[in-house]
């Protein structure tokens, strides 16, 4: 079989004969995920201690800075996605920090709304949660694949029913959405995570450089990370 292209830097990824990438070197692509990740988690909660201690975040929801900071972070995961062949390695890790970094300024108002110790609390269960799904994920022999999209579906539905919300104001609602909010991110981690793990072993993979296709996954399991932190936070977050 011919072997896939070895396009990276220096430090080649190692394929065998069946090529399939080696086991080291799969495992440090995961590692490398999880790495820029808890990067970027850093980044983000870096981000939004300062803006909501320097009231920078009061400062940006007024006038245009709302639609600055609200929109900045789906800009860079656009030109992330669409720029990924364009871009180098250098400039795409640039684009993950900025994007986490507007993350956390426009994430700013979690420190208005809710105590420190409810927040430490909430971050420690998201941790663990992801912890137990991700080794899940990573360990599973059952295909997830099929999962993937009617977790899709689960989150176009509640997108949809966080508009409607949005007018409705309905707190029955919004603890239907945060529930069902947890259990999508809850199986999205198990998912990501065995997708990261098949493009590791080299059975889905592209001609793109290893440390593209980390940054990219870093950017999947943060945001089912920060999502699911959110959701639990609706849940369980405490304001005094």
């Amino acid at each position: 079989m011919e072997q896939p292209p070895r396009i990276f830097g220096g430090n080649q990824p190692q394929f065998n004969d069946a090529g399939v990438l080696e086991s080291t070197t799969a495992s440090s692509f995961m590692s490398t995920v999880f790495t820029w990740m808890v990067a970027g988690l850093g980044v983000t909660a870096a981000a939004a201690y300062y803006a909501a201690a320097s009231e920078l975040y009061m400062t940006l929801m007024q006038g245009m800075g709302f639609w600055l900071v609200t929109l900045a972070p789906f800009a860079f995961l656009l030109v992330m996605n669409f720029g990924l062949q364009r871009l180098s390695v250098t400039s795409l890790a640039l684009c993950f920090l900025a994007f986490a970094g507007t993350m956390g300024l426009s994430l700013g108002g979690v420190f208005y709304m809710y105590s420190l110790g409810s927040l430490t609390q909430v971050f420690v269960i998201t941790a663990g949660t992801f912890a137990v799904m991700a080794i899940a994920g990573y360990t599973t022999k059952v295909d997830l694949s099929r999962m993937g999209s009617i977790l899709f579906m689960g989150l176009i539905g509640i997108l949809l029913a966080s508009l409607v919300n949005w007018w409705m104001k309905s707190s029955m609602l919004d603890f239907v959405v945060s529930a069902l909010g947890v259990l999508i991110f809850t199986g999205l981690v198990a998912y990501d995570t065995q997708r990261l793990k098949r493009i590791a072993a080299g059975v889905e993979y592209g001609a793109v450089a290893p440390m593209k296709l980390a940054l990219l996954g870093a950017t999947s399991l943060y945001l089912d990370f920060l999502n699911l932190f959110l959701f639990l936070l609706r849940l369980l977050g405490r304001r005094d």
